[in-house]
């Protein structure tokens, strides 16, 4: 296979076949970064240690998960570890389908056809980081509770309650107020 030469050349150093990894994957590298950093500076920064870190782990790379996934994990854990040392915000989301009814939970909730994109990264942006990432990670991402537990550090259950707060927070935040009046309308 394509893939598993390039990684075998790439543990033995071969700086060729690592520069030809590192271009088939970077670009989708920086869009995962960018989603979590609110610099393009900070996200190339990321996804250039993320690299590293993943040249110099290869050896731990076992071909259980596609090798993009693994480093899409690796980009995601950098990511977040950088917010947390510099105590940054959440960079707003780009123009993506946002999966906002988890047909799991059985919570049904719809967001007002006027609700706009804007709205959506608006009241993304204000959740408290610790729903913030769970919300972005399960719906922006696609992880399920497993791997977000994994990549937080914390269990599915707190996962799963962090994600059912943030979208019940995120549901607040986008109902709209009626008439300058305060009240929330009966939608």
């Amino acid at each position: 296979m394509f893939h598993i030469g390039i990684i075998e050349k790439c543990k033995q150093n071969n700086r060729k076949a690592q520069l030809q990894l590192y271009n088939q994957y970077c670009d989708g590298m920086y869009i995962v970064a960018m989603r979590f950093l609110n610099n393009p500076n900070d996200a190339e920064d990321v996804v250039q240690e993320a690299f590293i870190k993943a040249f110099t782990k290869l050896n731990q790379y076992k071909a259980e998960v596609t090798f993009g996934a693994w480093l899409k994990r690796i980009v995601v854990n950098k990511s977040i570890d950088f917010l947390k040392s510099k105590k940054q915000r959440m960079v707003e989301l780009e123009d993506v389908h946002l999966k906002v009814i988890d047909a799991n939970v059985d919570d049904k909730w719809f967001v007002d056809d006027a609700t706009t994109l804007e709205d959506v990264k608006g009241a993304i942006n204000k959740l408290p980081d610790k729903y913030k990432y769970v919300v972005v990670l399960y719906l922006i991402e696609g992880y399920d509770h497993r791997e977000i537990s994994e990549i937080m550090n914390i269990s599915e259950v707190s996962s799963r309650t962090q994600l059912s707060r943030g979208k019940s927070k995120l549901k607040e935040l986008l109902t709209r107020k009626g008439y300058g009046t305060g009240y929330k309308e009966n939608v």
